[in-house]
C-alpha cells in the first residue's frame, strides 16, 4: 500500500510572511524554513518570486485573476459579435 501525500497549499499572505522572515527579520533561510515547517526550496522560490513581483517582471496574483477576468470577459466579447454579425448578414439576406 502507499501512502497518498497530500500536497500543502499556502496562502499568498502566509508565503510573504515567511519572506519578510528572511529579509526583515534577518533569518537565516534554512532557520526561517524551519520556523514556518515548509522547505528550504520553497522559501527561496517564494522569496525569488516576490522580488519578480517587487520589480515588475512577474504578475502578482491580483494582476492574474484580472487578466484571466479580462480575457474570459473578451472571449465573450467576441462570441457576441460574431452572433451579431451573422444575424446582420441573415436579416439583410432576408431584406433582399
Amino acid at each position: 500500500m502507499t501512502t497518498e501525500k497530500k500536497r500543502r497549499r499556502f496562502t499568498p499572505e502566509f508565503k510573504k510572511d515567511a519572506v519578510a522572515l528572511v529579509t526583515e527579520q534577518g533569518y537565516s533561510i534554512a532557520k526561517a524554513a524551519q520556523a514556518v515547517d515548509t522547505s528550504e526550496n520553497n522559501l527561496r522560490r517564494w522569496k525569488k518570486e516576490l522580488e519578480q513581483e517587487a520589480q515588475g517582471d512577474r504578475l502578482t496574483a491580483e494582476e492574474r485573476a484580472e487578466l484571466v477576468r479580462l480575457r474570459r470577459e473578451n472571449k465573450e466579447r467576441r462570441m457576441e459579435k460574431e452572433i451579431l454579425n451573422r444575424a446582420s448578414a441573415f436579416f439583410a439576406k432576408d431584406m433582399k
